[in-house]
């Protein structure tokens, strides 16, 4: 619907303009303002789209008037309404962006003509604001796609330069000097907050939030100025547990140390799951820098170490291996006399870290608790066993659970929709895996990671259509999937050393 705002100091003028309009047009929402002071008042109600004004009347003139309506409402449309066709007014109608006239008295017929030029400029950009609004809201989709998939790059080794240099840029937070990482443990039942999880770092202006891996959330914070980095840590924590309900006291943030190279932020993720593994405490949130020095190292390695002794066991799913390196362990405190109290400690940082790499590959596994009557060494090695073959049995049902072609659906779901906004999340979501797991699995099988074949799959429809001479560069940019025409061309000169156009050329040629 059009808004109309006729102004007259004339009742039959403005009755009768009134009467002409809505017998000739069906979309139009007329009101009436006896001077100008009046147009005014009303034009803040209703925002009007189109405005017959009056020259001459008491008060606020008509011009005068306009150039008031011109400034509150600067996408309004003014059709001026005089008996006094001079050339002084005509002047200072252009001035002041009149868009057309009606001298009284008019012909019907020259007021429907006149007043329809004017309607269709007022559709014309309305339909061009609700394709801009479409493609903000677009453009907002995509952006949130972008974030999870550079969390996700950033944070497990999936990088690819190109895509992530162009992704940081689209995002459009500057990566400060000093970044560190926040892991927000949730529920089972919580999954649904995770949307107000990301608004809240959205809001902030200095946070990337990454997809839903299992129960945990990972958040790439960027160090705001003025600020110490705990200060601005406790800031957001608190703004993300605020969304909790009273029932939902499981929520903890684990909170890693502050790293300055981008490539550094992994060490940080690792740090903030970290401190997550002791979440039953008062404060639902803990920095890395304030636990207990770790204790694992039984045999001098590092906690690295460790992680990626236990991460080859499990990918390969060398069970034996593992449950032996175990029981060396618990032979080895046993022999060195420590308490129970402290072997059960290590033992269950062990069994936390197991945990934490099965849901990096995807396998959500209920986080293993000692029994508070732990004795002696003899029940020690049972529950240990028996918390290690639960995890062993839960690897077993998800390899069983997932078909041996998944790579083979995964790729061919990319092929018929890489036209598409496609993200890790959104494929992983298609194949029934979880986004981690889906890019590792990916990798491995191909070689390749996923982005890098769906660019492939892209480039290569990009180099059919470029046999129609008839599509412009833009055109074919969107038909296979990238919005900017820019950084499509920046892809494909990467992917085979000469621009789109020159490529074209020479196929054309």
């Amino acid at each position: 619907m059009v808004n109309v705002l006729l102004v007259d100091d004339e009742q039959i003028e403005r009755d009768g303009l009134q009467l002409i309009l809505e017998r000739h047009f069906n979309n139009l929402v007329v009101h009436q303002a006896r001077n100008g002071g009046m147009a005014i008042e009303l034009a803040e109600q209703f925002r009007p789209d189109l405005v017959f004004m009056d020259i001459q009347m008491p008060g606020i003139s008509g011009l005068e008037a306009i150039e008031r309506l011109r400034a509150a409402h600067p996408s309004a449309k003014f059709i001026l309404v005089t008996a006094f066709a001079s050339f002084e007014y005509a002047q200072q109608a252009v001035k002041l962006g009149v868009n057309d006239y009606i001298v009284k008295p008019s012909k019907i017929a020259e007021i429907v003509k006149t007043v329809q030029g004017v309607l269709d400029q007022i559709n014309q950009e309305q339909r061009s604001s609700e394709e801009i609004r479409q493609n903000q809201d677009t453009i907002k989709k995509a952006m949130a796609i972008f974030e999870t998939d550079v969390v996700t790059q950033l944070l497990f080794d999936h990088v690819h330069e190109i895509h992530l240099h162009q992704l940081v840029e689209l995002l459009g937070i500057p990566i400060t000097e000093d970044k560190f990482v926040m892991s927000l443990l949730l529920p089972k039942d919580a999954a649904k907050s995770y949307s107000a999880v990301k608004e809240i770092v959205r809001k902030t202006g200095s946070g990337w939030t990454g997809a839903l891996n299992g129960r945990q959330i990972p958040i790439i914070v960027f160090r705001e100025a003025g600020r110490s980095f705990r200060q601005q840590a406790i800031s957001l924590a608190n703004k993300i547990l605020s969304l909790r309900e009273h029932t939902q006291a499981e929520w903890f943030i684990g909170i890693g140390s502050v790293y300055k190279p981008i490539e550094k932020i992994k060490q940080s993720y690792q740090e903030s799951i970290l401190a997550t593994r002791n979440d039953q405490q008062p404060v639902k949130y803990q920095f890395y820098s304030d636990l207990p020095s770790l204790t694992l190292d039984l045999f001098a390695h590092s906690y690295k170490a460790y992680e990626q002794t236990f991460y080859s066991y499990l990918h390969h799913q060398h069970w034996d291996q593992l449950i032996k390196e175990v029981d060396t362990i618990i032979e080895k405190l046993e022999r060195e006399n420590q308490t129970v109290i402290q072997a059960q400690k290590q033992l269950a940082e062990i069994l936390w870290l197991l945990s934490s790499i099965l849901a990096d590959m995807g396998i959500a596994v209920e986080l293993s608790v000692y029994s508070s009557q732990v004795t002696d060494y003899k029940q020690l090695r049972a529950e240990t066993a028996y918390m290690l073959q639960r995890m062993k049995d839960t690897q077993e049902e998800y390899n069983l659970q997932t078909d041996g072609d998944i790579i083979e659906q995964i790729k061919q779901y990319i092929i018929e929709h890489a036209h598409e906004d496609l993200s890790l999340e959104l494929i992983s979501r298609e194949a029934g895996l979880s986004p981690i797991y889906m890019s590792k699995l990916f990798k491995e099988k191909l070689g390749i990671n996923y982005i890098s074949f769906l660019t492939e799959c892209r480039l290569e429809k990009a180099k059919k259509l470029m046999r129609d001479s008839e599509k412009s560069m833009k055109e074919i940019s969107i038909d296979i999937g990238y919005h900017d025409p820019n950084y499509f061309s920046k892809v494909f000169k990467k992917a085979f050393h000469m621009s789109p156009t020159d490529y074209r050329k020479q196929r054309l040629s």
